[in-house]
């Protein structure tokens, strides 16, 4: 019996596999898959050169004085950029140096490894930039400026000390193996007073410096409330990425996305933003302002519900990264004018 099979015209059969179509889709996912790893390195390397620190410093400084309606000179940005950088490179530094000499690398993370690996191109870099940040300081700054960086300096030396120095001391070190128990009083405090408040905060206070002096007496409540703001901000950021960090990957995958954590470390503090700049709206800047570091937050809540998707590195740059909101605001502002 003659076997009948069903009829498959030729040109029917070419046209069902759209094969060009389907090899320029390929080559369209190769492109954006090389573009995105791409944009990944370059991510990467903006944080592992400390580098992310001081464009966040440079754009809140700009920021702050342009809701003040204050100028402030490229060389000022570029000083404080400067200024950042070199605390920022400092500190890996001795935090590798530290761990390394007591053979614990559970502290360090891979920005620490790589200070370490170039250490040789870094310090004499970070040595000529403080040497470059004191010139500007005495031959350029005006006095009263001078007083405030001094002052702003003078506390960061004694954060540094406390960090670097006192919190390692033998002495320290032996009473913590002895199981000793701090105070109550510090014990309080320390919950209250924390490493991640402190860096929020004199890093934000820093930001101002440029502003500050030159500020009209008027507008300063307005610019003044978003600074406060954005030291919430900063302590957010500097609090999201320490518990990251402590996280075991256990915790990573299962992840809180929406959970109480979310709420309190981000999507709070961004509603109480809006709910600022909507009081502060007569102040158009200063309410622009708010907006953004609003959406910073809220983008650190969202950065914290996706953190099982990423690479350490490319979450803790992408934590930085969100802090650069106010350059849309004055991006659109400047487009506006």
């Amino acid at each position: 019996m003659a076997l009948s099979f069903p009829h498959l015209p030729a040109q029917e059969t070419r046209t069902s596999l759209p094969f060009p179509e389907t090899i320029e889709e390929r080559r369209a996912a190769r492109a954006r898959g090389r573009l995105r790893a791409a944009a990944e390195r370059c991510l990467a390397l903006w944080h592992l050169a400390s580098l992310d620190a001081a464009t966040v410093a440079v754009v809140w400084s700009a920021a702050f004085a342009w809701a003040a309606g204050v100028r402030v000179a490229a060389w000022r940005l570029g000083l404080q950029g400067l200024a950042v950088w070199t605390v920022y490179v400092a500190d890996r530094l001795l935090d590798a140096r530290a761990a390394l000499r007591a053979s614990d690398l559970e502290p360090l993370r891979e920005r620490h490894f790589f200070h370490w690996r170039h250490r040789r191109v870094l310090a004499p870099m970070a040595a000529a930039a403080a040497c470059a940040t004191a010139a500007l300081i005495l031959t350029r700054l005006p006095t009263p400026d001078r007083a405030r960086s001094a002052a702003l300096a003078a506390a960061a030396l004694v954060y540094f000390a406390q960090v670097h120095w006192f919190a390692r001391s033998p002495r320290v070190e032996r009473g913590a193996r002895r199981g000793a128990r701090p105070l109550r009083a510090g014990s309080f405090l320390s919950r209250v007073v924390t490493k991640e408040m402190l860096v929020g905060v004199l890093f934000t206070a820093g930001c101002t410096l440029p502003a500050m002096g030159r500020m009209p007496g008027a507008g300063r409540g307005p610019v003044l409330c978003v600074v406060g703001f954005f030291a919430l901000v900063a302590w957010l950021n500097c609090g999201w990425i320490e518990e990251w960090e402590r996280e075991t990957p256990s915790r990573v995958t299962r992840g809180r996305a929406g959970g109480e954590a979310g709420w309190a470390g981000g999507w709070f503090p961004a509603g109480a933003g809006l709910a600022l700049a909507a009081l502060l709206w007569a102040h158009p800047r200063a309410a622009e302002l708010l907006l953004a570091g609003a959406l910073s937050a809220a983008l650190l809540a969202w950065l914290d519900g996706q953190r099982s998707r990423m690479s350490p590195v490319t979450l803790r740059a992408a934590a930085d990264l969100v802090l650069l909101t106010p350059l849309l605001v004055m991006a659109v502002a400047g487009l506006g004018r």
